[in-house]
């Protein structure tokens, strides 16, 4: 029995789904549709969870491991520590990318999880900043590239109507894990006492259990990061690959990727590796801090990260076209183009959530620490010795990063089902909108923590995480189906280098502002709120750059 549905024939409980020139996808069964999104789900849930965890934890975890003797080294290790994720992040998109596309998105996927649950746990058990930074790295490698997997499964397994709620709910389910840490934060710090007590009482090691709870519990929060490894049981059981790319491996197009392309890879890594070296490492009055040096390892950084990363695909699209009859000559122009443009889009969102959105939670720890400090100076001055025990200080950081991720919650869905109703461009455009807008406002006109800063907070996520949402269906639509796992792969995560070189600035542009800035009309808030604002200007230029990008609305998934 077959039943039309539109673009989609229902065959014997599988979908049959038309493709661009009349070719055909095959969708599995129902059940195995839902078993492959669950899993992608779950996968983004905990990336999302293992990627804000170190927002929370990352300055006890420095501040432990270094010392308090070396507390002026804090900010700088979290600088280097932070680079080396969104460097990691962007290599280990293009590298599982890769491996999806060439060994199938289920295994791949699978080995992206444990890559990224193993070392988080690692990160709990480092000495130093060096072996911490060293293992956020490789689990960084994962946590890139299994959004780019994820994408791929879900988006070729689902029919073409439903790729905006799907696009939504892969959004959604990051910042769920977002949402997550800083529940658990709470609830970590509130039980920390009885937790010390209850691994004395269980055997456990003084030395060890001191070690565990000590500076807010951070080993124990990296530590249960292990978690997802589990997942990958279940996604090898039962999680069913995608008919497409099997098509694609029994045409035999997946054969023509080459394991010795990814040498380059590992060479383009090495140019953000430079810059993350010097802008974030301390060395005054070295020549090779100068500003003209860094903008000039910058520029030399990307080109050699643009080139080391696109190797893999301009040879394979190379070999497609020499071995394989009937390849568009437009094909390698094309996919090259959309790869690059991809990643300037993703860059434009992802320096606004790094540079931007992301800061707010530790901006208001520092409000509300001075604030703190200032009642309990008042206090003492009034002879109360117990001010400090007397005064609790509010828990912004937590406050602040469960506000921002109920927004993003929101503001992803919005994001996907709106980029199928008015359209991928449009939609974009006012994405970064509405983001500068409420970045603006958050910075801007709220300088004392409360509920007034939560609810900017909430918009600010709402708006400036709808891209996670709307990237999520714009860019599979970019790519046919025997480059989308890299191309995608590439797409987003590249943005991740572009976003780390403009994160970088927020010191100087922290130190530029030192002081507020008189317009007459406008009086702009100096320090961190200032660099804030002016690094959320990136969006201007997103506003700009969508128009040179394809719409898709309305079209299917390309075969």
């Amino acid at each position: 029995m077959t039943t039309n549905t539109g673009d989609v024939d229902v065959v014997a409980g599988q979908l049959r789904q038309s493709g661009p020139g009349g070719s055909e996808a095959i969708l599995p069964p129902v059940r195995g549709r839902w078993l492959a999104l669950t899993a992608a789900l779950l996968g983004w849930m905990f990336d999302g969870a293992e990627m804000g965890v170190f927002s929370l934890v990352g300055r006890p975890a420095i501040q432990d491991l270094l010392g308090p003797q070396y507390e002026h080294d804090v900010a700088r290790w979290l600088g280097v520590i932070t680079g080396l994720f969104l460097v990691g992040a962007a290599t280990g998109g293009v590298l599982f990318g890769w491996l999806g596309d060439r060994i199938g998105r289920v295994r791949a996927m699978t080995l992206s999880i444990l890559t990224y649950a193993l070392f988080t746990g690692m990160c709990g058990l480092s000495a130093n900043p060096v072996q911490l930074g060293i293992f956020r790295f490789i689990a960084s490698l994962g946590m890139g590239g299994e959004w780019s997997l994820g994408v791929a499964l879900v988006m070729e397994v689902f029919p073409n109507r439903s790729r905006a709620f799907m696009a939504g709910l892969i959004g959604a389910a990051a910042n769920v894990g977002y949402l997550m840490v800083g529940l658990v934060g709470f609830a970590l710090l509130a039980a920390i006492t009885q937790l010390h007590d209850g691994l004395l009482a269980m055997g456990v090691p003084v030395g060890l259990v001191e070690r565990l709870t000590a500076h807010q519990g951070w080993r124990l929060m990296m530590l249960f990061g292990i978690a997802p490894a589990l997942l990958t049981f279940f996604i090898r059981l039962f999680v069913p690959e995608s008919a497409r790319w099997e098509r694609e491996r029994q045409r035999g197009s997946t054969t023509h990727w080459a394991t010795a392309d990814l040498l380059a890879v590992l060479i383009g890594a090495l140019g953000p590796a430079v810059m993350v070296y010097l802008y974030a490492w301390d060395a005054t009055g070295s020549w090779r801090h100068t500003p003209a040096v860094r903008a000039v390892a910058t520029v030399a950084g990307l080109v050699l990260a643009v080139v080391g990363y696109l190797y893999p695909v301009i040879r394979y699209l190379q070999r497609s076209a020499h071995i394989q009859a009937g390849v568009p000559g437009d094909f390698f122009r094309v996919t090259l183009g959309r790869m690059v443009l991809g990643a300037c889009l993703s860059g434009v969102a992802l320096l606004g959530t790094w540079g931007a959105t992301q800061q707010a939670p530790a901006w208001a720890d520092k409000l509300t620490e001075a604030a703190h400090q200032q009642r309990v100076a008042e206090l003492e001055q009034q002879g109360r010795s117990d001010a400090v025990s007397l005064l609790a200080r509010p828990r912004a950081k937590e406050q602040m990063l469960i506000w921002l991720s109920v927004g993003a919650i929101v503001g992803t869905i919005g994001a996907a089902l709106v980029g199928d109703w008015l359209g991928r461009r449009v939609t974009y455009f006012l994405l970064c909108l509405t983001s500068l807008v409420s970045v603006i406002w958050l910075f801007q006109f709220h300088t004392e923590y409360g509920p007034a800063m939560l609810f900017a907070a909430f918009l600010a996520g709402t708006f400036s995480a709808s891209f996670y949402g709307w990237l999520p269906l714009y860019l599979p639509e970019l790519f046919a189906t025997r480059v989308r796992a890299t191309g995608q792969g590439f797409g987003f995560n590249f943005g991740r280098i572009l976003a780390a070189v403009g994160s970088f600035q927020l010191g100087s542009l922290v130190a530029w502002f030192n002081q507020d800035i008189d317009l007459g009309l406008f009086r702009v808030i100096g320090g961190y709120a200032g660099a804030c604002t002016a690094l959320s200007m990136i969006y201007v230029i997103g506003m700009f750059l969508i128009w040179i990008a394809p719409e898709t609305k309305g079209k299917p998934l390309p075969d």
